[in-house]
């Protein structure tokens, strides 16, 4: 599985690179924390809404370490995406660590 540090997802950002980023936590948690740009779509509803995902593009997911994410992205290849997948390594922890210390950890 391709990953992507928080470091990397950034400076990407940055330079307007075309990038997808997923969040698949849970809403509560997303209301707690998240990364400005992601779109929410939580882990249980990833496959039946994976028309929204533009395969096209590269897609970043994340989640809280990377655990579910990366369960996600299991999930989208077992269900025939075809889209670019990485897995933000360490999840909005590792950004609110490497990034941005703004970003509450809970």
């Amino acid at each position: 599985m391709q990953e992507i540090s928080a470091a990397d997802l950034k400076k990407r950002m940055d330079e307007n690179e075309d990038v997808q980023l997923i969040d698949v936590r849970q809403p509560n948690e997303n209301a707690v924390a998240k990364i400005e740009g992601a779109k929410l779509i939580p882990l249980g509803e990833i496959v039946k809404r994976m028309d929204e995902l533009d395969a096209n593009r590269e897609t970043i997911l994340h989640c809280k370490a990377g655990g579910r994410s990366a369960q996600a992205i299991e999930m989208l290849k077992q269900a025939g995406y075809s889209g670019e997948l990485k897995n933000l390594k360490g999840g909005i922890t590792a950004w609110s660590n490497e990034v941005d210390p703004k970003i509450p950890k809970y």
